[in-house]
């Protein structure tokens, strides 16, 4: 065989085998996301809703707690907001607390984005930032699910039905 004829073989080999291969390096590094953050504990935090009531955290301990950190610039925000209200509507009876956490902006601006979009859930303001940069939101929208215990369970899951589920089918 020449020289030309391996490399080419070998090329073919290596395209082919490629992509199972990442695939299971990242399959590996998502199972170790997933590990390192199920023991890391939510930051306690108080914010205030758009009626000025206070909410905090750690007074949810019991209740699974889905976080939205979002802007109301944001499209992709926006766009999920159908998806997230569906989410509300089937699993904020049976428990689950639901935040719309808005990032560094006013609350008469806020207030006019979730009556425009019609949120059923608790929408909180982050004027500072601070639990935004608490939980290391780098972007939004970003997801952050909280189980019963106060334990963050996933950030920017991207099906996030079935871990809610599973929570709370737990007893």
């Amino acid at each position: 065989m020449t020289k030309r004829c391996k490399t080419a073989g070998l090329g073919l080999f290596v395209a082919l085998c490629l992509p199972f291969v990442s695939l299971d390096l990242l399959a590996s590094r998502d199972a170790m996301a997933a590990k390192d953050v199920r023991d890391e504990k939510a930051p306690d935090f108080v914010l205030k809703d758009l009626q000025g009531r206070k909410f905090r955290l750690s007074e949810n301990i019991g209740k699974p707690v889905l976080l939205i950190f979002g802007a109301t610039w944001c499209p992709f925000c926006r766009d999920e907001i159908p998806r997230l209200k569906d989410i509300y509507a089937n699993y904020g009876k049976r428990g689950l607390v639901m935040l719309n956490i808005d990032i560094q902006e006013s609350k008469e601006k806020v207030s006019r984005f979730a009556s425009s979009y019609k949120l059923p859930y608790r929408v909180l303001l982050d004027e500072e930032a601070d639990v935004a940069e608490s939980y290391g939101v780098r972007g939004v929208p970003t997801m952050v699910l909280i189980d019963k215990k106060g334990m963050i369970v996933c950030r920017q899951c991207l099906s996030v039905e079935p871990l809610i589920e599973k929570m709370l089918k737990k007893k």
